[in-house]
């Protein structure tokens, strides 16, 4: 069977991407176009920084993207090349990015929430953005529809 764009439609899936993907950025440390990639790549399962490089065109520039995604363990390397008979390294999105990744799938389908602990950034209202986005979580969580 086949999904199609009214069954997307009637479950509601992207009707709080935005507030997910914040929320997701701001417990990670992340931009927003890190993420985005992060799940283009998940979806590769295996691929090579030339593939890499292909999927950050649509992005910002951001010429450290590379080192600072390896470098916070996001993308991790499934085979070293060894310079004889493979000419080149392949990587994989790590198990935490796998899980980010589920959980955010997850929260879409109202499956799971948003959690409203102190471990949420948002949690402390500190800032009029952490107060709007405490307001966004808790209607989203209370919506019935989703």
């Amino acid at each position: 069977m086949r999904i199609t764009a009214d069954d997307l439609k009637e479950i509601n899936l992207l009707k709080y991407y935005r507030v997910v993907r914040k929320w997701a950025c701001n417990q990670n440390d992340l931009k927003d176009a890190d993420l985005e990639l992060l799940i283009y790549l998940n979806c590769l399962s295996r691929f090579t920084r030339d593939e890499f490089i292909n999927g950050i065109y649509a992005y910002s520039w951001d010429k450290k993207r590379w080192d600072r995604l390896r470098d916070q363990g996001w993308i991790d390397v499934w085979r070293h090349r060894n310079r004889t008979t493979i000419k080149y390294s392949i990587f994989k999105t790590s198990q935490r990015c796998n899980m980010l990744i589920s959980r955010i799938y997850r929260i879409l389908l109202g499956e799971e929430d948003i959690p409203m602990t102190a471990s949420n950034k948002y949690y402390n209202n500190k800032s009029y953005t952490d107060k709007v986005m405490n307001k966004v979580i808790d209607d989203m969580i209370k919506d019935p529809n989703r």
